[in-house]
Parts: structure tokens; sequence; C-alpha cells
């Protein structure tokens, strides 16, 4: 050893004493590897055997063999039979450590657009969210209880990288009836979530460079999986028709994101003669249209808006639609239908890119659809939010009183406020300290910096006994922040 001995032991020793919750074991290998890999044992130094280490360190010797074993496992000490001595590492400038790396991100990271704070318990007005308090939870765990007493451990292997056949009937089966999409379990792969699915149809049906035209404002998570694959997004702006795409000037697009039954945020609906001309488009262009049908179970007048892929055969069209929004976030489950040429393509990426998983869950999902608790989930927090929307109109006629305009049609799960000449960023950060999370309007732009100004306000995980005082704080804030007093 490079230093005498009794100055080791007393190292050691005070480094022992000072462990927190590690085991003795640990403790020794913690400090053993502290003073390798600061010099003060240096490459070759001899250490003593391990009766003499136990006895001088008042440890068993099979504490000290173990520490001793796992540092030799891991490369920092040699054994054998002349004795045990510290290995050659990389040499290292320890007298001048270096500093703190710059670290620099991939240029398409600044692309991304900025993450939403989530959490339990989630604030009030957080778009995106529903009522998860309202979910039958007890009659899911018995779905989820028999489904494991009758398959057990067959459903721990990784199943179909589709999914789960039953739930993908399941889903076919739904939607033939409530979207007027004609489908069966071949053309439909379950994701983790609608934004899995933006991610699988860049990967399918995209290259880099390529022209990617998005709402503008749009869906942040389909900002994020275009600018991952290195996709050229050009925004298109929103009107009361929806995607707004007629005079402006973009070269011909790989893909046509678009939430057509309730565009978010904004909240319109494609007009039928836009979705018309939209799949002329897509058709001549060679190009695919991915529909992103987010919230369409939860409108409050009229009939629910049939899907773009159902309107025209061969339509080119991928479907999105997930449960995050019908039942609750973390269940991560998402579906996408394709057209059944493409499914046909793209079976073997599929196989190449998905595992499977879930399969418990999805199982317990597919006997919630068929056993019709689905349906009558739907049917409840449809009357819900109905409910909910029309008393968030109430307090923001009674207490938002800067001047405003309210968007996101009649129904979801949000509404939009838009108004002029704010910081909405501002208020947004500034709201959290009161328990209050709506997202800066600001925020969905391609140019966070040019676009319409305001606040989205989800009411699906917010009680009506908050919006009255919720609004109020935030028209207190707006008039703080445009120079007035409280």
């Amino acid at each position: 050893m490079n230093i005498p001995g009794d100055e080791f032991y007393i190292l050691i020793l005070d480094t022992l004493k000072k462990r927190g919750a590690e085991t003795l074991q640990r403790a020794l290998y913690l400090a053993l590897r502290e003073v390798i890999l600061h010099g003060r044992l240096q490459a070759e130094s001899r250490l003593p055997g391990s009766r003499v280490i136990a006895r001088q360190l008042g440890l068993s010797r099979n504490t000290v063999n173990a520490a001793l074993e796992q540092l030799t496992l891991e490369g920092y000490l040699l054994r054998n039979r002349q004795g045990t001595r510290v290995a050659q590492l990389a040499k290292r400038n320890i007298a001048h450590p270096s500093p703190e790396p710059v670290v620099t991100l991939a240029k398409r990271v600044s692309l991304f657009p900025a993450p939403t704070p989530r959490g339990t318990p989630v604030p009030a007005f957080t778009p995106g969210t529903p009522a998860i308090n309202y979910f039958p939870l007890p009659l899911w765990r018995r779905l989820y209880d028999r489904v494991l007493r009758e398959e057990g451990s067959a459903l721990l292997g990784y199943g179909d990288p589709a999914g789960e056949l039953s739930l993908r009937e399941a889903i076919a089966r739904h939607l033939a009836l409530s979207r007027g999409i004609t489908c069966d379990a071949s053309q439909i792969v379950i994701t983790e979530g609608a934004l899995e699915g933006v991610n699988l149809c860049t990967l399918l049906l995209s290259e880099p460079g390529d022209i990617a035209w998005i709402e503008d404002p749009g869906y942040a998570g389909a900002k994020s999986a275009f600018a991952k694959t290195g996709l050229t997004m050009v925004g298109m702006p929103v009107d009361n028709e929806g995607m707004c795409w007629e005079g402006q000037h973009s070269d011909a697009p790989s893909l046509i994101f678009t939430s057509p039954s309730h565009q978010f945020p904004y909240g319109s609906v494609l007009s039928a003669r836009r979705r018309l001309a939209l799949l002329e488009l897509a058709q001549a262009q060679k190009a695919w249209i991915v529909e992103d049908d987010y919230d369409s179970e939860f409108r409050y007048t009229g009939e629910p808006v049939p899907a773009m892929s159902g309107m025209i055969k061969h339509a080119p069209v991928v479907y999105l639609g997930t449960f995050s929004k019908t039942l609750f976030p973390s269940l991560r489950i998402g579906f996408m239908v394709l057209p059944p040429a493409l499914a046909k393509a793209a079976l073997p990426a599929i196989g190449a890119l998905l595992r499977g998983g879930h399969r418990a869950e999805q199982r317990t999902l597919a006997l919630f659809i068929e056993e019709g608790h689905y349906a009558r989930h739907l049917a409840a927090m449809r009357r819900l939010y109905r409910k909910r929307y029309r008393q968030l109109r109430e307090a923001l006629n009674a207490e938002l009183h800067v001047e405003h305009r309210v968007l996101a049609g009649e129904g979801g799960m949000h509404l939009t406020v838009a108004i002029d000449g704010i910081d909405d960023k501002a208020i947004v950060q500034q709201a959290r300290a009161f328990q209050l999370a709506p997202a800066a309007l600001s925020g969905y732009y391609l140019d966070t910096n040019q676009g319409q100004t305001g606040l989205v306000l989800g009411y699906g995980n917010t009680s009506a006994s908050q919006f009255t005082s919720g609004i109020r704080r935030l028209q207190h804030l707006i008039t703080l922040q445009q120079g007035g007093t409280a």
C-alpha cells in the first residue's frame, strides 16, 4: 500500500462509522472502492489478508471476503494465491479533477414542446385528464382478478405484438357501432396510448426530411414524434372549420396530422367539405392522414361526428384512439386502425417494433367493453362532462372580466379561453402556486412566441365546486400582470 497501514485502517473505520442504511459489507465495499478510485491505493498495491483486515476493522471475515470478492468481480482488485492487489485502472488526474462536462443535446430536442407537469393529486383545470375518481375501480378489479384466475401464468409471456386478439375484436365491434368504422381485428394494433400510435406512423410511413402537416395550434405529442424522426413540420392554421390548408404554400406532405372530430385545443370540427378535400389531396399526393380521435365520445349536441377513415373506400387514413381520456391515463392503452393493405404490408414491421405486453390489462379491458361496462361508463361521463361544461361557462361569464373568447365547442373535457396581450406562460406558472394547472394556449403553436395567447382549462377531473374560485384566481393573476391592483 502507498499509505501507512494505520492511516488506511483509520480512513476505512471513519467511513464505516458514517454509513447510512447500507450493510457493513456494502459500506466496506464502497469505502475500498473510493480509496482506489481516488488514488489512495495505487495500482499494484498489496492488501493485507482478509483475516488481518477483519481483525483490524472489527468485522467478520465473511463480510470482508464478500466485499473483496465484489471488488474483484468489478475489476478493482486482483486476487490469486499470492494475495490481493489493486488492479491497473485508467490513469486519472486526481490533483486536477475534470470540470463538470458541458452537455450538448441533439438539435431535435429544441423542437420538442415544453413538458406538462403531471402528478397526483391532479391540480384543477389540468387539460386531458378524465374524472378518474368516477372510474368503477371495484368492477375493474373483479374483472382483472377473473382474468388472472382463468388464464393465470399463460398471460406472463410477450403475446402478439399487435395486442390481444380479444381486445382488438372488442374494439372493432365498438368502432363499427360508435364511429362508423368497418374494420376487423387484423387492422388494429394496440399501442401504449395515442402517442405511440403517432410514433409508429412516422416510422412506417415517412422518411427523415419528409414534410408533415400539423394543426397550428395542435397536439404537442405529434410535434415531439415528428421532431424525433426528423420530419419537417409545416403548421396549418385552424379556424371554425378545422384545419385550413387552403391558400397555404407548402411542398407535398407525406403525413397530415389532424384531429377532425374535435380539434385540440380550439375544439372546431373539420367540415365535411374540408374532409373530402383533404382525402382527395392525400390520395393525389400519396400522403397519409393520421386521424387523432382522442375524445370524440364526449359530444354534447347532435350526433357523434363520423370518422374520416369511414368516409370513402380505401381512404389513406390511419385512425388513432386512446382509452386514456375515456377511462384513466395510467392504463396506457390506445390503438390504431390501419387500412387493410397497409395492415398487411406493415405486419412484419409491427412484429419488429413491438413486443406485446400488458396482457392481463388488455384482456380485462376486452371484458369491460364486451360486457357493456364501457358503454355505460361513457354515458355516465358524458352526462357529467356536459354538466361541468355548462357550469364552467357560467363561471367564466361571472368571474372572468378581461376581454376574451371562449373556444373548444360543445364537447370534450376542456375549454379554451383566448385572451389577447397576456403572458399566458407566466400566468400558468403563477397559477401552480394555487393548485391550478391550466395550459398556456400559445404553447401549442409551432412558434410559441407568435401564437394566440390564452388559457386551456380542463374540466374533466375538476369538480364544479372549484370553478368559481379558480376563475376568480386566474382573473386576479391577469389583473396583476396588466398592472392593476388586487
